[in-house]
């Protein structure tokens, strides 16, 4: 049974994850491929929010390029989205063993 000390610490935990949850979804990352040729903007809840291609670095022949450029922009907004979430999340959640629950 839980004590109310361990109650108290999982509802200020729960407060916490919520209001990270809503910081989350105001950041911002920035995903770039070719040089800048290709730029994704992605939230913390890793939703895509814009794409931005520089005209001067793309090739009108080249359209697998282009395509390559916004996968990896793509990537690498995804993991930085990826990144961003655990570092918030993980500031919240990283004293969970402490509690005495069994399975976190």
């Amino acid at each position: 049974m839980l004590n109310p000390k361990m109650l108290k610490q999982i509802e200020q935990m729960q407060a916490n994850m919520m209001k990270a949850q809503e910081e989350l979804g105001e950041l911002t990352v920035e995903g770039s491929a070719g040089g800048g040729a290709v730029t994704v903007v992605m939230n913390g809840h890793q939703e895509v929010q814009d794409v931005t291609i520089d005209p001067d670095f793309v090739d009108p022949e080249d359209v697998e390029t282009l395509q390559d450029a916004i996968l990896a922009a793509f990537r690498d907004a995804h993991r930085k989205a990826q990144d961003l979430t655990q570092q918030k999340m993980g500031a919240i959640t990283g004293g969970l063993g402490n509690l005495g629950i069994p399975g976190l």
